[in-house]
């Protein structure tokens, strides 16, 4: 998922002109392609990032989070050269992400049928194997300015352009 400010940053407008273009084309955005966050989801944004409170100068209204179909169907409601552009990105973006998480996912089976197979003999090793697969318990807060989003899709993109 994509906050709508980040996709605003990727395709050169406002954040408000995207809000504004979801709105006008409301019908195109059912709830499994866009939805507003709710006050927990908010909190912990806050709590993750510097997001002011509202009254502050800050953002007045929850971000809206775009799902992969989402993020497609803005494009199209955009309808800029650049709005095309980086769709083409992002959509290359998910689909390499699909790929890790299924390549994942592979491995995960392959350890398991090899334990199955060597019973406890090798437990030590198996152990070992599950905490390299297993995602970090806490991510390393980068320094700096920075654009999550707009950094995975030019890596991806990249990578995509190669193999």
């Amino acid at each position: 998922m994509i906050l709508d400010a980040d996709l605003a940053v990727l395709y050169g407008v406002t954040t408000r002109e995207v809000i504004q273009a979801v709105k006008r084309n409301i019908g195109r955005f059912p709830r499994d392609f866009l939805f507003q966050l709710n006050g927990e989801e908010l909190g912990v944004l806050r709590s993750q990032s510097v997001i002011s409170k509202s009254g502050r100068g800050g953002r007045r209204t929850p971000p809206y989070a775009f799902t992969e179909e989402g993020v497609a169907m803005l494009s199209s409601v955009l309808r800029s050269p650049r709005a095309v552009r980086v769709n083409i990105k992002i959509m290359r973006a998910f689909v390499g992400l699909r790929r890790v998480l299924v390549s994942h996912l592979e491995l995960a089976r392959k350890v398991d049928a090899l334990e199955e197979k060597y019973d406890g003999q090798f437990d030590i090793v198996f152990r070992a194997i599950r905490q390299l697969i297993a995602s970090p318990s806490a991510p390393r807060r980068r320094i700096g300015f920075h654009n999550e989003a707009l950094r995975m899709v030019e890596e991806l993109a990249v990578r995509n352009s190669v193999s």
